[in-house]
């Protein structure tokens, strides 16, 4: 990452995919090359998306967004982490700069997905946590995969980490909703509301399943399929 950054102007000014009408800081290069590389996993699962559910007959793949992590939520982390606040710290620790949330219907829809990340030639799976089988004590339940992209700089290939958040709609729902009443307000939410999402979560999880036994019923006749790509 060093060696790319200390060509900034020529490596930018090149680059068709980012063009550049003003000088960048170190911070904006470092950004723009985390963008490209949520730009290449965006598009990826864009296509899938299409592929997956013309197979399954129904949308396997909801939504699909991302994000990258603003100057102050990374400062923040790496200040919560006791790391010091440098940009090589900040490229080997944090591992969700870039983001990118995917979500289903079923849970099962969830291991299709990780499955797919695991066959794809071009991504190196790094670290895995299932919070659908093993449930933070908070509620909160996903699977997080970070993953390494390759991202080419002209003549040179660097690999860029990724965080995947893979959910159903159910628990995105639960999740987004948590972190409004929580993390937003600037009032404390009360051990007893604490107490009352993580039982809605609960009671999301057998929804969740319950559906999807429904579903199953009606649909016994399709196979998984192996998506793998260049």
């Amino acid at each position: 990452m060093e060696s790319i950054l200390t060509r900034e102007n020529e490596i930018l000014k090149n680059n068709e995919l980012i063009k550049i009408e003003k000088e960048y800081d170190e911070f904006e290069i470092i950004m723009l090359i985390y963008q490209k590389a949520l730009n290449s996993i965006v598009e990826k699962f864009t296509n899938l998306k299409r592929v997956l559910n013309e197979h399954y007959n129904y949308e396997v793949i909801t939504n699909i967004t991302s994000r990258i992590k603003s100057p102050e939520s990374i400062a923040g982390k790496m200040k919560k982490k006791k790391i010091e606040v440098n940009y090589e710290n900040m490229i080997q620790n944090i591992n969700d700069i870039a983001g990118v949330r995917i979500v289903c219907n079923y849970k099962e829809d969830v291991y299709k997905i990780r499955n797919i990340i695991a066959n794809q030639k071009d991504i190196k799976i790094l670290k895995e946590k299932d919070y659908i089988k093993k449930v933070k004590k908070s509620g909160y339940s996903a699977y997080h995969v970070i993953i390494e992209v390759p991202v080419k700089i002209k003549e040179e290939t660097i690999h860029i980490k990724v965080e995947i958040q893979i959910r159903t709609a159910l628990m995105d729902f639960w999740a987004s909703t948590e972190h409004k009443v929580k993390y937003k307000p600037k009032k404390k939410l009360s051990n007893i509301d604490s107490f009352k999402l993580y039982i809605y979560a609960k009671i999301i999880n057998i929804i969740n399943d319950k559906m999807f036994k429904i579903y199953k019923k009606q649909n016994t006749n399709i196979k998984d399929i192996t998506i793998k790509t260049n």
